[in-house]
């Protein structure tokens, strides 16, 4: 048979599709534990971030380990067993019909649409065991994308932001993307969520520049992104609809009450 003849040709390409396809799909196999592990160190270091014990060349699983994953019913604001947190894919349980909720429109202040029903959190223990600091999860629209982060809450009150951090967007960078920026994101640092009535009320604004730092509005007030409103309202409807009555509040308010403090105090 001539080497150059269409049969010829035909068979040399089938075989070297057939190598290629089984040296690629090999590889995807050896690699996928690898890509789950890295999955789920850059989880743990984003979690780390947002509760402000993450620096340079930290030891991430040692760091971790003082930090407890936990499911939450967000109906309830009870911890639950129905789920192990370990295989836990929330974002596939926010499209699920069977482990989602419609959101109401009028509600829906993230534009998120449906939500999850299920909710990881993080306790962030002390050497004693005590809870210090917890971790939760949020998102919501911005202007091009959907963000998603972590939030951590001094335990103490439960409402002091101990951090905060974004780790996936697709916001404009210089403009929303600015989310990333550590020095606006230390500026959330000891802010407090919740006003004395119980209520979600820290918010972005354009702060004016002369505002006295005596101020008790300040306490509830972060800069907006500079040239990024539409971002900026993402993230202040994100606050109010995962720390409200339809996210995290009655979790907040059922670990304050283990604490022996009213809800609202």
């Amino acid at each position: 048979m001539a080497r150059d003849s269409i049969k010829q040709i035909f068979i040399v390409t089938i075989s070297l599709s057939v190598v290629c396809s089984l040296v690629i799909s090999s590889s995807a196999v050896r690699l996928r534990s690898n890509q789950q592990a890295n999955r789920i160190a850059e989880l743990r270091r984003n979690i780390l971030i947002a509760a402000g014990v993450f620096e340079k060349g930290i030891d991430v699983e040692a760091a971790f380990s003082n930090f407890e994953a936990r499911m939450v019913d967000l109906e309830t604001g009870e911890f639950t067993d129905l789920e192990d947190p370990a295989t836990y894919n929330q974002r596939s349980a926010a499209k699920d019909p069977d482990q989602s909720i419609a959101i109401p429109r009028k509600r829906d202040y993230g534009d998120i649409r449906r939500r999850e029903k299920l909710s990881l959190v993080y306790l962030a223990k002390g050497e004693d065991g005590s809870i210090e600091q917890v971790i939760m999860p949020f998102y919501g629209k911005g202007l091009f994308s959907t963000l998603y982060g972590f939030l951590s809450l001094d335990a103490h009150d439960f409402k002091t932001v101990r951090g905060l951090t974004y780790y996936e967007h697709g916001e404009t960078p210089g403009l929303g993307g600015e989310v990333d920026l550590p020095r606006w994101k230390a500026i959330w640092i000891g802010k407090s969520l919740y006003n004395e009535e119980g209520e979600v009320a820290l918010h972005l604004i354009k702060t004016p520049k002369m505002a006295a730092a005596s101020d008790p509005a300040l306490a509830y007030q972060v800069d907006a992104l500079s040239g990024a409103t539409l971002t900026s309202n993402g993230v202040t409807n994100m606050m109010r609809y995962w720390f409200g009555p339809d996210g995290f509040k009655p979790f907040l308010d059922n670990l304050k009450a283990l604490k022996g403090e009213s809800p609202d105090e």
